[in-house]
């Protein structure tokens, strides 16, 4: 019966050319060592190796199945490691859900230093905040990143644990080269005819945010689009078009647009890490410890 140890025995005699050399390396005795030989090639029932004055070297038929078998347990050692990975994190494929803009920033390098630790597969789901929680609750991802409102529990969940990573206080997005852009506030009471973009999902924290400022003044939303879309909501604004309520992380500098605070409250953008309430995988606490240190060297920055 052939064995993983007999095929470690021969690879090692073909990298030391010593039975000695090969048992040091095994961490086996010498005697192990020669059984294994022996045993391996009585299966074969051919000689694999050669011993003489200057140590141990493979025959041709030896060679030829190293060769052979060489790969294959590169393989098996490699499907080995893949297995105790998943056992050590406790899942076989992790699944997050996040949102774009911040999330896209933080996830993507969240993930490539999770998988310099473990070789689990992640699979990303790209959600809006109360989809993610829907997952999360559903079973259908082990993690998410979501952001809120700071003075608002509209997505407080009791099942659900968060940590808060970052938080941003909301701007208006408007048009570098227009009339809002030469203003170092603005005031929403100014705003009545200003159309807005707006997100697909009314529930969102920005259009939340949006309709409490504009309710608080007896004034309605205006909207010019609704799109989760970050090239169009950039291009929207930079072409005067209307404004957009956002942060400071969430801009692209390659579109022609500024931040400006308002007179009003608009409150912070949190953004938290969330799972289900008890145990968690260990991959799940890895990512969260991840995304803790790389929110935190962006606040530092």
């Amino acid at each position: 019966m052939l064995t993983l140890q007999q095929f470690r025995v021969l690879l090692a005699i073909r990298e030391h050319g010593s039975l000695t050399k090969a048992a040091d390396a095994l961490q086996y005795g010498v005697p192990t060592v020669t059984h294994h030989l022996r045993a391996l090639e009585g299966h074969l029932r051919v000689r694999l190796v050669e011993r003489d004055r200057r140590g141990a070297h493979l025959t041709p038929l030896g060679a030829a199945f190293a060769a052979d078998i060489a790969p294959v347990l590169t393989r098996i050692e490699r499907a080995e490691r893949s297995l105790a990975d998943q056992r050590d994190a406790g899942v076989v494929t992790l699944r997050v859900g996040t949102f774009s803009s911040i999330g896209a920033r933080l996830m993507p390098a969240a993930i490539a230093q999770l998988q310099q630790r473990t070789s689990v597969r992640v699979e990303v789901v790209e959600a809006e905040p109360t989809e993610v929680l829907r997952l999360l609750r559903g079973g259908e991802v082990h993690a998410g990143l979501i952001y809120d409102v700071s003075d608002e529990l509209a997505l407080a969940v009791p099942d659900i644990e968060r940590t808060t990573l970052l938080s941003e206080p909301y701007r208006v997005m408007v048009a570098r080269s227009g009339p809002l852009g030469e203003r170092e506030e603005l005031d929403f009471a100014d705003l009545a005819e200003t159309p807005w973009v707006c997100s697909r999902n009314p529930d969102e924290a920005t259009d939340r945010v949006l309709r409490r400022v504009y309710h608080s003044l007896g004034l309605p939303v205006r909207e010019v689009m609704r799109t989760d879309d970050l090239t169009m909501i950039h291009g929207l604004v930079a072409e005067g078009l209307g404004c957009a309520l956002t942060t400071a992380a969430a801009v692209d500098a390659d579109f022609d647009v500024v931040l400006r605070p308002a007179v009003q409250d608009l409150g912070e953008r949190r953004v938290a890490f969330v799972t289900r309430r008890g145990a968690v995988p260990p991959a799940v606490r890895w990512l969260g410890e991840i995304l803790r240190r790389l929110a935190a060297e962006r606040v530092a920055r």
